[in-house]
């Protein structure tokens, strides 16, 4: 008799062990009315870093990247991603190491997004920086890049996703940006 065939758990199955795993329940998700968030099957390296690390994007927003990037390189701004895709399973590791440090889970969730509802899975939420600031710091508002994303970047389809008293209690986070054009 062959041995019954392995059950493989669902992506939803998956978000909801890690979340159990990690003390957040799903009431306080609803409560926030964050969107959830799925993880592509096609990713691209939209740039790498100079130590050759990959930042990976959906198709259609890494070429969108490359092009707003290119193009604020042409009015002598100077762009770099610092984050691009990130798993659900590296998306628990940022919450362990936080809960690890002592903080409170309640304050965790102002400053990121728990496992299955950060836009960051998607695969089109990109974090900015610019040479000379500290990446993912409120001060990148002060910088010649952002004040070119705030005026250019709804061309390239990319939009401010946490602006200051955003509806779902997160940080101001003038560092990130998500691709909401099509593909």
């Amino acid at each position: 008799m062959a041995p019954a065939a392995m059950q493989t758990e669902t992506y939803e199955d998956k978000i909801r062990r890690v979340l159990a795993e990690l003390g957040i329940d799903e009431a306080r998700i609803a409560r926030k009315c964050l969107p959830f968030c799925t993880e592509p099957s096609d990713l691209v390296v939209a740039e790498a870093d100079a130590n050759g690390r990959e930042y990976l994007l959906v198709p259609a927003a890494a070429r969108a990247w490359q092009a707003m990037k290119r193009a604020a390189a042409e009015d002598g701004v100077v762009m770099e991603l610092v984050s691009a895709f990130r798993s659900v399973e590296r998306q628990a590791e940022i919450i362990r190491a936080k809960l690890d440090r002592g903080m409170a889970i309640d304050t965790i969730l102002t400053l990121s997004a728990p496992p299955g509802y950060s836009e960051h899975h998607t695969g089109r939420a990109i974090d900015v920086n610019t040479p000379g600031c500290e990446p993912t710091e409120e001060p990148f508002e002060h910088t010649d890049a952002f004040r070119w994303l705030a005026r250019r970047a709804d061309g390239f389809g990319f939009s401010l996703s946490y602006p200051r008293g955003n509806a779902l209690g997160f940080i101001y986070e003038p560092w990130h940006w998500c691709y909401r054009g099509e593909g």
